[in-house]
């Protein structure tokens, strides 16, 4: 998807970084209009360069302060326009559009009174259906000064699962674009009672500039977003239904303030993140992007710059220097695998300094992180490496001006923190969950151990159950799932603990590690536990063409994986290896292809226990979407659908090993046998 219509501005590709400059952006001499700033004045809004604050109202203590005693999110808001009225808010990373905190409470008065007007107050729930854009901000804002309760669809989701999900919220408005309206109208027609377009004039719809238009001129604002309180709910968030329907998490104003409080005590980011810059190019339908690039701006009075297209997030990152990042595991092994390239390609004495330099960047980091002593030398060799690539590295990737990069929504490979640690980018790993408003634990700056979670945000109890699950518990757990007393009851106790689904452990200096989930775990025929991410994740970690790996091996004599090649990384070593044809099905049956995978199938199993290393593969002649059958729209696995899906493959992997002879079979082997090429591995089911 590209900027939105009507505000291409000149000069400026669609997608294209947009020229460094400083903070301000444009000042409408009118009132937005709904698709932005005034279509006379639009213009490439400079990504803002977040010179620190020294407004006192944006002090650390005055923040904590307004976190605790806020009555809602809404007040938040309003402090930060009150204390940065002309600082930029938000900006489409073309910058086509931006907009001053003033101008985006301007906004969103105007789109709050003509919500208003529709009939959507306190307590009404408002589908919100648009892509990676202001428009998001703008219309989530409007509604929760309202006191509804706006919740997002992802944008892959079918006419069924949207059927199911506003069925659940029960509204009756929804706010969408133009090439999202067949779908919803498909799902829902008979029970929306209004249908908002935030692009085009489609039959049917009113336009977020009629809304805008509609609202009663005597509508008192102020009054209505100050008898919203922080037990009114705020957000729902549909889990992602790897296991089953979406659950609807009903997420309330202090859940948000109480979390936000948590990051806010932590010394090390508090001081030094407000004012700072933030990318939003998550689905809005996922707490992380909400929370991180939404909620988070509020408080710390940071710049967005959001992104259309996830493809060019690099650009933007390169662009925007954001203060505080976080990306999902896929992104970092992206990362990873195009420094590793990168370094790999360079010949003669450049590639010898940087091969030197990553390899001196991982020895300081273990020395500092193991208590080991930095010799003279190894300080004076890492200070070099520093000057000569390992800064340079850092400034390719975007991130070299970022306080907080952060990962999660899924494990990582240890491997790959310990990659970035070496380059200088200390990732920040959490564990938290849509039902605890998004972060529970968190590593942080200078306090960091690989493989860990880190250790509990303020306010939060962790304990144990006697099979290992953690439980959680605190101001930050939800309200519970929408319509649904059952599962709500089976995921919160009488003492209030949150059962997570997760198992853990928790060391003597309280630092998290999450083995798996409960009801994911393997146990192989022998009685063994094993944690099938911790057996994925060494793959994509070794493995820069695999998109998705699936372990399988529950109830079974070895661990065997599904492989699915990455759609982007795989067509490029097509490219640079002279392969021509580059469909996922002539991809996974080439040698070139079969043998690179093969190499990083026995690299990762030497990462691996015995018991846990994968004995054999398949490499499926297909790429697997975001939002398909596979995969959820946050690249989750869906577990129960792929071995459903994929049962004949999986059996034939097993299967052969069953037709070899008793004494071969007995015999441990140097290495993974890759299944038959994809013509002759059976389809699946």
């Amino acid at each position: 998807m590209g900027p939105p219509s009507g505000h291409q501005p000149s000069g400026t590709a669609p997608g294209a970084a947009p020229p460094p400059g400083t903070p301000g952006g444009h000042t409408a001499q009118r009132p937005p209009t709904a698709r932005g700033g005034d279509p006379r004045a639009a213009r490439p809004a400079p990504p803002p360069t977040g010179e620190p604050l020294s407004d006192p109202a944006l002090a650390p203590d005055r923040i904590r302060r307004l976190l605790a005693e806020a009555p809602s999110l809404a007040e938040v808001f309003q402090h930060t326009v009150a204390a940065v009225p002309d600082r930029v808010a938000l900006r489409s990373s073309d910058g086509a559009v931006s907009y001053t905190w003033a101008e985006y409470d301007r906004r969103v008065r105007e789109l709050a009174a003509g919500f208003a007007a529709l009939g959507v107050g306190r307590g009404d729930t408002v589908a919100l259906m648009l892509g990676n854009g202001p428009d998001f901000h703008l219309v989530d804002a409007a509604l929760f000064h309202l006191g509804a309760v706006p919740f997002s669809v992802y944008n892959t989701s079918t006419p069924e699962q949207i059927a199911h999900v506003l069925a659940n919220a029960d509204n009756a408005v929804a706010v969408c674009e133009e090439a999202f309206l067949p779908r919803l109208r498909a799902a829902a027609a008979d029970r929306l009672r209004h249908l908002v377009c935030t692009d085009g004039q489609p039959d049917g719809a009113r336009t977020l500039a009629e809304v805008a238009a509609a609202g009663d001129p005597g509508f008192d604002f102020d009054a209505v977003w100050r008898r919203v309180g922080r037990q009114d709910v705020l957000t729902l968030i549909y889990t992602s239904g790897t296991t089953g329907p979406p659950k609807g998490v009903e997420l309330t104003h202090g859940n948000i303030l109480t979390n936000l409080g948590s990051l806010a005590n932590l010394p090390e980011l508090a001081d030094r993140v407000v004012g700072g810059r933030l990318v939003s190019y998550l689905p809005d339908a996922h707490l992380a992007n909400r929370y991180f690039a939404h909620y988070l701006a509020m408080i710390t009075a940071s710049s967005v710059t959001t992104v259309r297209d996830i493809r060019t997030v690099i650009e933007v990152l390169r662009a925007v220097h954001p203060t505080v990042f976080l990306g999902v595991p896929m992104f970092w092994y992206k990362i990873k695998a195009a420094v590793d390239a990168a370094v790999a390609a360079e010949r003669g004495p450049k590639g010898h300094l940087a091969r030197w330099a990553v390899r001196t960047g991982l020895e300081a980091s273990r020395r500092s992180r193991f208590g080991g002593r930095r010799t003279l030398s190894l300080r004076l060799r890492h200070t070099l490496a520093e000057r000569l690539v390992l800064a340079r590295l850092r400034e390719g990737i975007g991130l070299h001006r970022t306080i907080a990069p952060g990962t999660g929504a899924a494990p990582i490979a240890q491997e790959t923190l310990e990659f970035f640690l070496g380059l200088g980018l200390p990732l920040l790993e959490g564990w938290g969950m849509s039902e605890l408003s998004a972060v529970a634990t968190m590593n942080r700056p200078g306090d960091i151990r690989p493989g860990s979670v880190g250790r509990a945000l303020d306010g939060v109890e962790l304990r144990l159950a006697e099979d290992g699950e953690l439980l959680a518990r605190g101001e930050i757990v939800m309200k519970g799932y929408r319509r649904d007393a059952q599962r709500t009851a089976e995921a919160l106790d009488a003492e209030g603990w949150l059962h997570t689904g997760d198992i853990a452990t928790i060391d003597a200096a309280g630092f998290v590690r999450i083995v798996d989930r409960k009801k994911e775990l393997l146990i192989n025929s022998a009685g063994k536990n094993m944690s099938p991410s911790n057996i994925e994740n060494a793959l994509r970690a070794s493995c820069p063409l695999a998109a998705s790996v699936v372990a399988v091996g529950d109830r079974r004599p070895y661990v065997v994986a599904l492989v699915v090649l990455d759609p982007q990384a795989a067509p490029a070593f097509a490219e640079r290896h002279g392969i021509h044809e580059t469909s996922a099905a002539a991809l996974a049956a080439h040698p070139l292809v079969r043998g690179a995978v093969e190499r990083a199938v026995a690299e990762a199993n030497g990462a691996l226990s015995r018991v846990e290393q994968i004995r054999k593969y398949a490499l499926l002649p297909v790429f697997w979407e975001p939002g398909g059958e596979e995969l959820t729209p946050t690249l989750k696995l869906r577990r129960r659908p792929i071995l459903e899906k994929y049962a004949q493959t999986v059996e034939a992997l097993y299967a052969s090993e069953e037709r070899r002879p008793a004494a071969e079979r007995g015999s441990t082997r140097p290495g993974p046998r890759p299944c038959p090429g994809p013509t002759r591995t059976p389809p699946p089911n």
